[in-house]
C-alpha cells in the first residue's frame, strides 16, 4: 500500500479522518506505525497529501490529514477488453488502475466462455475492491470506470464509432498487420481480446467501425500480459 486511500465516510471532520479493517491492519502490521508518524494519503476521486497519526488502537486509528496535491495524469485511453478468465480477471483490474487507464469496457467475444459473466469479481463492490489496490500501488486516487456490453454486434456497430469518434483506434490481433505504435501522445481506443484472440469476424467488425489492426510480434500472450506490454509500448 503505497497510498492511503481514504472514503468520505471516513471523515469526522473536514481534516479528520478515522479508520478500522483492513487499512488498520495494514498500517499496524506492515508499516508498524505510531502516533505522531506521517503518511501518505489521498482521498479517493480527490487530492492526495499526507496524514499525521493522532490516535492508534486495536480498533481504530485517527489522522489529521492535509491534502492539496492532484493525482497523477490518466493515460488518453479506452481500453476494450474481452472478459478475461476469473482467474486472471482480479490482476488485470489491479494493473489497468495502477496504469492509469480511465475507463474499461468489457467485451463479449466468441472465445470467451459464458461462465466468465457469472464471476464474483464483476460485482460492483469486487470491481471497486480491485480498482483500489491498483490506486493503491500507484499513488493514484482517480477511480476507472468500468462498463459491461455483453452483446459484440450491437456495441460494435451502435456504440463503438462514436467511442472512436475519428481518433486514433487499435485492435491488438496476431497476424500480418502493421506493428503496433510507440509512444503515441494522442487519445486512443485500443481493444484486447480474449485467449486466443479475436475470431476474423471480430476483426472485421471492428475494423468497419473505424478501428485499425495492430501485432505485437509472433508470440502468443496472455492477456494480463498483453495488457502491460502493449500500454508500455503505446505510452
Amino acid at each position: 500500500m503505497n497510498l492511503l486511500l481514504l472514503e468520505d465516510s471516513d471523515f469526522t471532520a473536514e481534516h479528520q479522518v478515522r479508520l478500522s479493517g483492513r487499512r488498520l491492519a495494514h498500517m499496524q502490521e506492515i508499516q508498524q506505525v505510531a502516533v505522531g508518524d506521517n503518511l501518505r494519503v489521498g482521498r479517493i476521486n480527490g487530492l492526495m497529501g499526507h496524514g499525521e497519526v493522532t490516535a492508534l488502537t486495536s480498533s481504530h486509528a485517527e489522522l489529521k490529514v492535509q491534502l492539496s496535491t492532484p493525482p497523477p495524469a490518466k493515460l488518453p485511453l479506452t481500453l476494450l477488453l474481452a472478459m478475461p478468465r476469473p482467474k486472471m480477471f482480479r490482476r488485470i483490474l489491479q494493473h489497468c488502475a495502477t496504469l492509469g487507464v480511465p475507463e474499461i469496457i468489457l467485451l463479449n467475444s466468441y472465445r470467451v466462455e459464458k461462465s466468465f459473466w457469472q464471476t464474483p469479481f464483476l460485482q460492483p463492490d469486487a470491481l471497486r475492491e480491485n480498482l483500489l489496490l491498483g490506486l493503491e500501488q500507484a499513488r493514484d486516487t482517480l477511480l476507472p470506470t468500468v462498463r459491461i456490453e455483453k452483446r459484440f454486434k450491437p456495441f460494435v456497430e451502435d456504440s463503438l464509432p462514436g467511442i472512436i469518434n475519428n481518433q486514433l483506434a487499435l485492435v491488438a490481433h496476431p497476424g500480418d498487420y502493421p506493428a503496433c505504435p510507440r509512444g503515441i501522445n494522442q487519445p486512443l481506443t485500443l481493444a484486447i481480446g480474449p485467449e486466443g484472440g479475436w475470431i476474423p469476424y471480430e476483426v472485421e467488425k471492428m475494423v468497419a467501425a473505424g478501428m485499425q489492426p495492430v501485432q505485437l510480434g509472433e508470440r502468443i500472450l496472455r492477456v494480463e500480459t498483453a495488457v502491460t506490454a502493449l500500454l508500455a509500448r503505446l505510452y
